[in-house]
């Protein structure tokens, strides 16, 4: 039988700009393959039956890459913990193909691991199933939670390579994300004075991306405002559920406000604002707090390449709006994970300070805490703020007790002002909202432990079928 995904209706719209985006590259020969995940969930944006797609087929595509499409190296530069660098580019991955969903949105296919291109810079361009694995994790963690995020096709076991002398097992996978083009392949154009290709590159970005904008007369200052916002609203989510990116350099920046390339992240087990998953980020620069402003830095970076197309009084107007919608999705989103759709403006601030203040003092893990709220909530915790501290069984104890009873008599008092129907809906925003299951970076490590040493993939297989439940 035909392979599936070799007979989707393909549109190189990317390919179709020129060869000054990309460089053509042959993927690696592997001698090993063997499937380990395949997103069957994926297959029906892509118009495809998870009957009539087979394990080979994902082989023949995700591992042995059989097709006829091009495998484009795309280039980029961009600023790395600040510095620029205009020495990146695909180092270990291609533009597999870009397809048509059902959705009626365009995809790119894109490989990770599938090895060397001219941006390798003497490396092997290729993954550790270990990284392969905590990328699966991620992107369909991030997903079920509601957030942007490109997601994992496939991820093919392959042989083993070598870092720094040691062994590890090898991996390539196949990403589907709405666009491979980043904040650095703007910059990369500005740096060779292109500025014919940067006015090409954005009118192709809208156009495909941005299409409710293309026909508007003023369409480039509305794509950077809405960009903007759609970053704000991001990095707002990220800090509402404790997820920390890790290395936020403009190469890393989706230019249609999505994650992905979050090598290095960690969901946070406590709650300390400082904290930073990468352990080469030795200043803290993309720790957890920075992460809102080390995005708007981004975001005004960005500014010099398409300063050649848009004026640059419009993008600052449009990115003195930032804080502002950060803080207003950000508000949003944690009232939500307290049960609340909407309170005023001294009671939001008063809440979600209290809350983080009672985390970050007592340590008490961050996912958790919002799952005992939603598992615990009673109509009851109307009646008095005792059956909220009774209710609530955190080991705490001194000062912690104080700032706990603070809280639940704070949260007594907003309930209070609610009637019983409205507490019926705060049960149900709970339960919509924090999911029982969360990725904790004990979670990753013990599930890549499993695999590791006993090739065990049972806790990964647990793990993905929970929290899509």
């Amino acid at each position: 039988m035909a392979n599936p995904f070799f007979n989707l209706n393909y549109e190189p719209v990317l390919e179709s700009l020129g060869n000054q985006y990309f460089d053509r590259v042959q993927p690696a020969n592997f001698s090993q393959h063997i499937l380990r995940f395949r997103n069957d969930k994926l297959l029906p944006i892509l118009g495809l039956d998870s009957d009539t797609v087979s394990d080979r087929h994902f082989l023949d595509f995700g591992g042995r890459f059989r097709g006829k499409q091009s495998c484009l190296a795309l280039r980029y530069h961009g600023y790395q913990f600040g510095q620029y660098n205009p020495y990146l580019g695909d180092g270990r991955g291609v533009l597999y193909g870009q397809v048509r969903g059902t959705d009626g949105k365009l995809y790119d296919f894109g490989t990770k691991g599938s090895g060397q291109t001219p941006y390798s810079q003497s490396r092997d361009g290729r993954l550790t199933l270990r990284s392969g694995v905590r990328e699966v994790l991620a992107a369909e963690t991030l997903h079920c939670l509601g957030i942007k995020t490109s997601r994992c096709l496939s991820l093919i076991e392959t042989e083993a390579l070598t870092r720094n002398d040691e062994l590890f097992r090898g991996a390539v996978m196949v990403r589907l994300s709405n666009s491979h083009l980043r904040f650095g392949t703007f910059e990369r154009l500005e740096y060779y004075d292109r500025i014919d290709l940067i006015q090409q590159l954005l009118d192709h970005v809208i156009q495909y991306y941005y299409p409710h904008l293309w026909q508007q007369s003023d369409c480039y200052v509305r794509f950077y405002r809405e960009l903007v916002e759609r970053v704000a609203k991001l990095v707002a989510q990220w800090m509402a559920v404790g997820f920390c990116h890790g290395v936020l350099n403009t190469d890393n920046m989706s230019i249609v406000g999505e994650s992905f390339d979050y090598g290095a992240y960690a969901f946070i087990d406590t709650y300390n604002p400082t904290f930073t998953p990468a352990t080469f980020d030795r200043q803290g620069r993309y720790s957890y707090r920075n992460q809102p402003s080390v995005c708007r830095w981004n975001l005004a970076m960005l500014q010099h390449p398409l300063s050649a197309v848009i004026p640059e009084t419009e993008m600052e107007t449009a990115l003195n709006t930032f804080f502002e919608s950060y803080t207003q999705y950000y508000h949003q989103q944690m009232l939500r994970k307290l049960g609340f759709t909407r309170l005023s403006v001294w009671e939001t601030e008063e809440l979600i300070d209290l809350t983080l203040q009672f985390l970050f003092l007592t340590k008490v893990n961050y996912g958790k805490f919002f799952s005992e709220l939603r598992q615990n909530f009673s109509l009851q915790w109307r009646d008095k703020p005792d059956y909220i501290l009774q209710n609530l069984k955190f080991l705490v104890s001194g000062e912690e007790v104080d700032i706990l009873k603070r809280w639940c008599w704070l949260y007594h008092r907003l309930l209070v002002e609610r009637s019983p129907n409205e507490i019926k809906k705060m049960s149900q925003i709970l339960q919509i909202t924090n999911p029982t299951v969360v990725l904790s970076e004990s979670k990753v490590k013990a599930i890549c432990q499993a695999i590791n040493k006993h090739d065990s993939w049972q806790l990964f297989i647990e793990f993905i079928q929970q929290i899509r439940a």
